[in-house]
């Protein structure tokens, strides 16, 4: 993995009683509960982002009657 860094957070008390919880549940240690959830957070945050791209181009290629393959490719003909 690489070199650690250490920080100090702070968690309100019901969050620190949920993760130490799933540490144990899950033989992980507390930094490692609190990892997981700042990977799994950021590919929400990612598959977010590219979901919001998606529905954005989508709507432009609906706007110019791109509905299929099939348009696409005589569409890109013509240019």
């Amino acid at each position: 993995m690489g070199t650690a860094v250490r920080k100090t957070i702070s968690l309100p008390p019901d969050l620190v009683e949920d993760a130490e919880r799933v540490a144990r549940e899950e033989g992980k240690t507390l930094s490692g509960v609190v990892q997981d959830a700042l990977r799994l957070a950021r590919r929400e945050r990612l598959l977010g982002e590219w979901k919001a791209a998606q529905g954005y181009w989508s709507a432009r290629a609906r706007e110019k009657g791109l509905l299929r393959e099939e348009d696409l490719e005589r569409f890109l003909r013509r240019k």
